[in-house]
C-alpha cells in the first residue's frame, strides 16, 4: 500500500509513518473544491500529510476541517503543527477534549505517566497547542457542511469518553477511529480482514463500548475506515468479533481482579494467548511469534487499559 490509498467518493487514507507502514491512517475527504482530514496522526507525520495533499492537487487553504476522533496522541499529536500549516481549517474535537488541544500540557502529562518522558518525546514529539477560536467542540447528532456533502458527528465512548465517529452523508461510510478496533493490513488472508479491540488507557468502558458499535452498525455502513489500518468491510461479521473479544477482554480482567502485584503481567499473559487462539481460530497470515512481535504494544496497552478500567470498578 502507498503512501495514499484511494477508495472512491473522493475518500483517501494517508499512512502517516507512524510505527511501521500501515499502522496509523489519517483520511482525507475531497468534495469539490474543499477538504477535510480526519486525525492529524503525530507531528513527524505532518510533513507527509502535507506531501499527500499536494500530490492530491490540494492547496493548503482548501482544507476546511480537521476533525480528531479524539485525542490520543497516534490520532492528534500533530494537531497543533498542521493546524498551523492549514490556515483555513478549523479543529472539530469532542468537548473532553477541546482544552486538551488549546493547552495540551495534561495530555503529554498523561502520555508520559503511561510511556515515560523519553519514549513520549520520541514518539510523538512536540505538542502546539492550537487557539480556542480555532476549535469547534461537537454535540451527538451535529453535522458539518463539506461543500455538499455532510459530516454526521457521533458521541462514540467505549475506548475513550473523547470519542466521536463521523458519519459521510456522500457514501453512507463511517469513519471510526479506535471505536472499530484495529484492524491491521498484515493479518489479511484472501482478502478477508479481520478486527481486533484496543482498551489503551485510561477510559475503557466495555458497556459504553458495546453500545458505540452497535450505533454505528445500524446505519448499515458497506464500509468503515479505522486509524489502524483503514477501510474495512463485512461489517456484521467484524462487529460480532468485536463484541465477542470485548467480553473476553472484561471477563480476563475480572478473573485477575484480586491478583495484586502480579495483575499487569498475568494480563499481558492472558491477553497473549487470546491473541494466538483468535489468530489460530480466524486464520490470520501472521501467526506465533511473528504475530507477537507484530502485537507486541497492542498486548502491553490493552493490559494498562484492563488494569486501568478495574480500578476504575473499585473506586
Amino acid at each position: 500500500m502507498s503512501l495514499i490509498s484511494d477508495f472512491g467518493h473522493g475518500i483517501y487514507a494517508i499512512d502517516s509513518g507512524f510505527g511501521r507502514p500501515m499502522l496509523d491512517a489519517v483520511h482525507l475527504l475531497i468534495e469539490g473544491e474543499r477538504a477535510a482530514l480526519i486525525d492529524s496522526a503525530v507531528s513527524s507525520g505532518v510533513p507527509r500529510v502535507m506531501a499527500a495533499l499536494e500530490a492530491l492537487g490540494l492547496a493548503p487553504e482548501q482544507v476546511g476541517f480537521v476533525i480528531l476522533t479524539h485525542i490520543h496522541l497516534d490520532h492528534a499529536g500533530g494537531a497543533g503543527a498542521l493546524m498551523g500549516l492549514l490556515p483555513q481549517a478549523k479543529l472539530v474535537v469532542h468537548p473532553r477534549g477541546a482544552r486538551h488541544m488549546a493547552d495540551p500540557a495534561k495530555l503529554l502529562a498523561g502520555t508520559v505517566a503511561v510511556y515515560g518522558e523519553e519514549a513520549t518525546k520520541q514518539m510523538y514529539g512536540d505538542l502546539l497547542p492550537i487557539p480556542r477560536e480555532r476549535i469547534v467542540e461537537t454535540q451527538h447528532g451535529q453535522t458539518i457542511r463539506l461543500g455538499g456533502r455532510e459530516l454526521l458527528l457521533l458521541d462514540t465512548p467505549g475506548h475513550a469518553r473523547h470519542h466521536l465517529c463521523i458519519r459521510d452523508s456522500r457514501s453512507g461510510h463511517i469513519f471510526a477511529g479506535d471505536t472499530f478496533g484495529m484492524s491491521y493490513r498484515e493479518l489479511d488472508r484472501g482478502g478477508r480482514q479481520f478486527v481486533f479491540p484496543t482498551t489503551s488507557p485510561v477510559q475503557f468502558d466495555p458497556p459504553a463500548l458495546h453500545r458505540s458499535i452497535d450505533m454505528l452498525t445500524e446505519y448499515r455502513p458497506e464500509a468503515i475506515y479505522v486509524t489502524h489500518y483503514s477501510r474495512v468491510t463485512d461489517i456484521p461479521r467484524l462487529a460480532a468479533d468485536l463484541h465477542r473479544l470485548i467480553d473476553a477482554h472484561a471477563e480476563l480482567a475480572m478473573t485477575l481482579s484480586a491478583a495484586g502485584d502480579s495483575r499487569h503481567e498475568r494480563l499481558k499473559l492472558g491477553l497473549t494467548e487470546l491473541v494466538l487462539r483468535e489468530a489460530a481460530q480466524q486464520g490470520w497470515a501472521v501467526q506465533g511469534d511473528a504475530l507477537l512481535q507484530l502485537m507486541s504494544l497492542d498486548i502491553e496497552l490493552n493490559a494498562q487499559g484492563l488494569g486501568s478500567w478495574l480500578d476504575s470498578q473499585s473506586t
